[in-house]
């Protein structure tokens, strides 16, 4: 496969460093909010504040906020990475969220092996903590309580458009899943690729109005693997496709899969690889616009038909010791809006 490598040549790392003031300017628009007698107002009563703005020539691009993994805070940190960053839309990883709104913890936080496995005594908390807080989603954590988040979040200007969190693997708890992620203000929920999450999911979606959106990392790689399989199992299951993974994995053109499947796709990850082809290094995270990844063709391709799919950015290259994740995203949102406008 051949690419212009249209990202490279138009975009630079310098360059975009070096475009600190344009990046500040162009992911932010002035609001006007109430703020009773401010002296600084230019109207009585009325000053300006500036909310994240990030769709370039009609397409939405965003982040999943796992892409702000490094920081800590939990969910009003991650809030403020998104408007440092000037995100006007993500897709919320549901970690910190309940939380956020004050349900029990699980204590244990390791993952057993067969050479480590569960001690009695974390065995028994695991139960105690499953059994809590199933009891607090019932009386507390019902799915009008998430409506404060939402608030919280528009009111700085920052939409959630995919929630990214399941309460458990049984129908009560993935239709409970779905309120919740409704009353957020999603189309849906994002998951792991697989048989059984099509199965599950796509038909509680459906009665819910939403979406079962599928996310891959390695799976078109794998022999035998078949998409259409898993899309046919409910009209409500949509792809979350990692332009990435796919290109890193199998060496395919993510442009092709995307022209082919746009009408199932409700949102893809961007991210720059090495192609699986590479001679030197397969399939490795490279900084935006130093690997091979066709991220300006497919931006192109999504502005150029209108197509109504999400582009999230997600940071998986290292940081340097100079920078942070907030920084890298907004480098990265500015190279989507220098490809689009």
């Amino acid at each position: 496969m051949k690419h212009n490598n249209i990202a490279s040549e138009k975009l630079s790392r310098r360059h975009f460093l070096s475009t600190t003031a344009v990046i500040a300017s162009s992911a932010l628009i002035p609001t006007v909010f109430s703020c009773a007698n401010n002296k600084l107002s230019g109207k009585s009563g009325q000053i300006a504040r500036f909310s994240p703005h990030s769709k370039y020539a009609g397409v939405q691009v965003g982040a999943i906020t796992y892409s702000f993994r490094s920081l800590k805070g939990g969910l009003e940190t991650t809030l403020k990475a998104c408007v440092e960053a000037g995100l006007s839309s993500v897709e919320l990883m549901g970690t910190d969220v309940e939380d956020y709104l004050g349900a029990p913890k699980n204590t244990v936080k390791r993952q057993p092996n067969a050479h480590n496995p569960l001690t009695p005594e974390e065995k028994n908390a695991i139960e105690k903590y499953k059994s809590e807080v199933k009891e607090w989603r019932k009386t507390k954590g019902t799915p009008d309580i998430y409506a404060q988040i939402r608030r919280k979040f528009n009111d700085e200007g920052v939409n959630i458009h995919i929630y990214k969190w399941l309460a458990g693997t049984t129908e009560a708890e993935i239709d409970y899943s779905f309120q919740v992620a409704k009353t957020l203000g999603a189309i849906g929920i994002s998951a792991e690729m697989n048989d059984e999450n099509a199965r599950l999911l796509g038909p509680i979606a459906e009665k819910n109005g939403m979406y079962a959106i599928l996310h891959n990392h390695y799976q078109y790689a794998e022999p035998g693997f078949d998409v259409d399989k898993l899309l046919a199992y409910s009209p409500a299951n949509m792809l979350n496709f990692d332009i990435g993974h796919y290109f890193g994995s199998t060496g395919l053109d993510p442009v092709e899969f995307i022209r082919k499947y746009h009408k199932r796709i409700a949102s893809i990850h961007l991210k720059d690889k090495t192609s699986a082809s590479n001679l030197s290094q397969k399939n490795v995270n490279q900084v935006w616009g130093q690997g091979e990844t066709p991220i300006a063709e497919v931006l192109h391709l999504i502005r150029d038909n209108k197509w109504p799919i999400y582009c999230d950015i997600e940071l998986e290259y290292p940081i340097t010791p100079w920078s942070n994740s907030v920084k890298e995203v907004k480098t990265c949102r500015e190279f989507c809006r220098q490809i689009l406008l």
